[in-house]
């Protein structure tokens, strides 16, 4: 949210947290109780050589942060082009 300029206000606990705008006071982000997880996962691993083949993306050059904002920054511009048409 702060890549497209919106700061949260995070309230709650688990299954009630919400992501509430601080300039709005609209409730932005919901967990969806189909989705919740109550206790964490230890470890989860995955296999990056798709995106590794077909994108060329690199796991060790590129952190997850970094990963965030490459993804919301491309949705951002999806979303400018398509209301210009």
């Amino acid at each position: 949210f702060a890549e497209a300029g919106i700061t949260l206000r995070w309230e709650g606990e688990g299954i009630d947290e919400k992501g509430i705008d601080t300039t709005t006071g609209k409730v932005l982000v919901e967990v969806d109780p189909k989705y919740f997880r109550p206790s964490e996962v230890e470890q989860l691993l995955g296999d990056p050589s798709k995106a590794k083949n077909l994108l060329g993306w690199n796991p060790r050059k590129t952190s997850f942060e970094e990963l965030v904002k490459i993804m919301v920054r491309h949705d951002l511009d999806y979303v400018k082009k398509e209301n210009r048409r």
